[in-house]
């Protein structure tokens, strides 16, 4: 947008993309979720037992609770890429 072509600030904004993408899926999670819909990674689900039952539920145990906080770990590391 503002005319800057260097490969760094392209990487950066790569990461702060990601990063942004990641926290608005999160975000959006409960909106979706009394929606039926649920558009969170099934592998980091199923890695700590969650189910997309236990989302339109609204569970908030301790496991779903882990589910959020590691998607939202991904999001930290895309920010510290750019850090």
């Amino acid at each position: 947008i503002l005319g800057v072509r260097d490969i760094h600030a392209d990487h950066a904004a790569s990461h702060i993309g990601k990063a942004q993408g990641i926290v608005t899926c999160l975000r959006a999670t409960p909106y979706h979720s009394t929606r039926q819909k649920v558009l969170l990674p099934m592998d980091i689900c199923m890695l700590h037992g969650v189910s997309q039952e236990d989302f339109i539920r609204g569970k908030q145990e301790k496991n779903v609770r882990d589910v959020i906080y590691d998607i939202a770990s991904q999001a930290h590391i895309h920010l510290e890429h750019v850090r």
